[in-house]
């Protein structure tokens, strides 16, 4: 049997061939297509038992088969792969684009919605319902018919579009090396790393010292190392990834600049043809937040707060650089490298220090005790089928023992996996005639693997990855929906869904939690008192400078997708620098192609939609400040938020969820006082 057509249980990924996805993907549109001809001949009045529940049905499906596909082409690409998975989803993005303009299904759930039955439909039912009408409508389903052609063209084009603009980042990042050979060229790195770099040379067939632009690699290179000449020129690479300024080893076709205008183009095409003025318009509609001229605000009010805070951040730079380092001409490549040395001098402790407490057994364990104590729950390891030998299992389990999620934990960078970190639902939670099926989730970093015989060593940022990762999964996994549209993260307003992962990297700067969670990785003591306070008087180090970064990008972002004319003469470049010039204090080089790779909105979920992680950061910091009223680890509060946030998935919308957590709806004050982003008084 194709093990993609099997979903009696957990995916069979020691068993998924390339071959299979054609036939899979065949097999089950051609089900899909049948099922939905069969439902919309029914002449008898459709109800959520004989129309939702099977049309449901048949769709998880295709979705658990297409995901498993999707999900190894990040986590195990291959040029095999890569060319199934791009051959098959024009495939699956028509068939979905068809769907959304049925306006037979849409006068369907119309009738579900006008009927008398519908008062006896539960909230989860309920809200599907509304969800499924706003979403024909956007759509497309009630288009002229002459229309809907080109509508889904549209989107055809925009999924192989995006699917490239991947590609190609994914392929000048792994194209690019830097080999160093005499020793002298890497002072300041430290020796743990010089290590990852020796055995990524020796796997290479090369001598010396090999660097890559993954960011386990890059990212301590312009942190720690003091050749000026090797960190400018991983900068440039860095930041003219998939550009037509082509580093070493990358090739003109994987030039995302072209792709971009297209994209544009296409999203301000299809919301037009929807009745938008612009695609934020478009994007904003299934969100919290009502009008770009509203998230406009919210951005601009952030950056009025922030700014003073960033130009005093750059201006202690600027004058330490030149006072400690005769660094008279601060360039880019130098912020990260002379930011740590500062760090250094002034809070007297160095990250990778910090770094030697973090071994992920440790970690691991921390993290799972305090979710354990907060939740009432119980996570121990277990066995599945995994992509790569490095591929962890865990189940999770109530105080009582019953198994109510369980999650993939893959932890390390590697050639054939994506930038970045996620997390991705494998199954979702449901109730079938067999009783209710248990959710699974997958969570990806990219940490650098044990090298030497010594664990994994995470810096503190990387825990902080980590937490906020497992906080997305928490909400997949701890859903008690019992309906597929808005279980877990389904259904959850995308300005919202951040709001558990970033309240989860608040407990990585407590004590009690870190007591939990640390060990020297050769003396095995656990994390000094005297250290900690350094860490947390460094907390809000250039927060300031990092704020308006997030404000940079997310007012970019709503600007592409608002008031940029993809057809005009202003080009993306332009754009970015205009924004620049409104709210940053530290501008990057002319060189820089930051726009080239922000996967984010031209190849993820976050156009128009990039501000999520600060309006979502507002939610989670005003969250959190009741913890800290009652005691971060006061398991009634955590069960507390359990039940209002993540036990309700999507099935009700996220303000009324916050406010059934808060007592009352969000306000910035926390964010700020978090961020180190208040005057201080005397």
């Amino acid at each position: 049997m194709n093990p993609l057509l099997d979903f009696s249980g957990l995916p069979r990924f020691a068993e998924i061939k390339t071959e299979h996805i054609a036939p899979a993907v065949d097999d089950l549109l051609a089900r899909n297509r049948a099922l939905t001809e069969k439902l919309l001949a029914d002449g008898t009045p459709p109800t959520w038992q004989n129309f939702v529940q099977p049309f449901e049905d048949a769709h998880e499906h295709l979705s658990r088969a297409w995901g498993q596909v999707g999900h190894l082409n990040m986590v195990m690409n291959s040029p095999e792969l890569r060319e199934v998975y791009n051959a098959n989803l024009p495939k699956v993005t028509q068939y979905y684009a068809g769907l959304s303009q049925n306006l037979a299904l849409f006068q369907k759930y119309k009738a579900i919605r006008n009927s008398a039955n519908y008062a006896a439909l539960n909230v989860a039912q309920k809200k599907i319902i509304e969800n499924e009408l706003r979403d024909f409508r956007l759509g497309g389903a009630e288009l002229p018919e002459d229309q809907k052609a080109r509508f889904m063209a549209i989107q055809e084009a925009l999924s192989e579009l995006t699917a490239k603009f991947s590609d190609n980042l994914l392929d000048a990042t792994n194209a690019y090396t830097c080999v160093i050979e005499d020793e002298q060229g890497l002072s300041g790195i430290p020796a743990d790393e010089r290590q990852v770099a020796a055995e990524a040379a020796r796997e290479a067939v090369k001598s010396g010292w090999l660097f890559t632009l993954k960011a386990p690699s890059y990212g301590p290179v312009m942190q720690y190392a003091d050749n000026r000449t090797l960190r400018e020129r991983m900068y440039r690479a860095y930041t003219t990834r998939a550009s037509e300024q082509l580093a070493e080893g990358s090739k003109i076709d994987w030039d995302n600049t072209p792709l971009m205008t297209q994209i544009l183009k296409l999203r301000a095409e299809e919301a037009q043809m929807l009745g938008f003025a612009n695609f934020a318009e478009l994007s904003l509609a299934s969100k919290m937040a009502d009008t770009p001229q509203q998230v406009a605000e919210f951005l601009l009010e952030l950056a009025h707060r922030a700014k003073h805070f960033a130009e005093n951040d750059l201006n202690e730079l600027r004058a330490f650089a030149a006072a400690e380092m005769k660094l008279n001409d601060l360039q880019a490549w130098d912020i990260g490298y002379v930011s740590e040395k500062l760090r250094e001098q002034r809070y007297a402790f160095s990250e990778q220090e910090v770094k030697q407490y973090f071994p992920e057994d440790a970690v691991l364990s921390g993290l799972f005790g305090l979710v354990e104590k907060l939740f009432g729950l119980s996570i121990k390891p277990s066995t599945a089928p995994v992509w790569h030998e490095t591929v962890r299992f865990f189940d999770i389990r109530d105080n009582g023992g019953a198994l109510i999620g369980q999650f993939y934990l893959d932890l390390y960078a590697r050639a054939s996996k994506r930038g970045g970190a996620w997390m991705d639902d494998a199954i979702t939670r449901r109730r079938t005639p067999q009783g209710i099926q248990t959710p699974v989730a997958y969570l990806n970093c990219n940490f650098a693997a044990p090298v030497g015989g010594r664990p994994a060593l995470f810096t503190h940022d990387e825990v902080i990855t980590l937490f906020h990762e497992f906080g997305h999964g928490l909400h997949h996994l701890l859903t008690q929906v019992e309906e597929l549209g808005v279980s877990g993260i389904s259904g959850v307003e995308w300005d919202a869904v951040e709001l558990p992962s970033q309240f989860m990297e608040n407990f990585c700067w407590e004590w009690d939690v870190l007591q939990g969670m640390t060990r020297h990785a050769d003396s095995n003591e656990k994390l000094p008192r005297a250290l900690y306070d350094k860490m947390i008087a460094a907390k809000n180090f250039q927060s300031g400078l990092q704020m308006l970064r997030q404000i940079e990008f997310s007012l970019f972002d709503l600007r592409l997708h608002s008031d940029f004319d993809a057809h005009g003469t202003q080009t993306v470049q332009q754009l970015l620098d205009e924004v620049r010039s409104e709210v940053a204090v530290l501008i990057p080089p002319s060189f820089n192609r930051f726009q080239n790779s922000f996967s984010h909105i031209f190849a993820g979920g976050y156009a128009a939609g990039y501000y999520s992680y600060k309006w979502a950061e507002v939610l989670s910091a005003d969250a959190y400040s009741l913890f800290e009223e009652n005691g971060v680890l006061d398991a009634a509060t955590g069960s507390h938020f359990r039940e209002q946030i993540l036990a309700v998935g999507g099935s009700r919308n996220a303000m009324d969820s916050f406010v059934a957590f808060r007592g009352r709806e969000p306000g910035i004050d926390a964010l700020l006082r978090h961020n180190g982003l208040v005057a201080q008084t005397a």
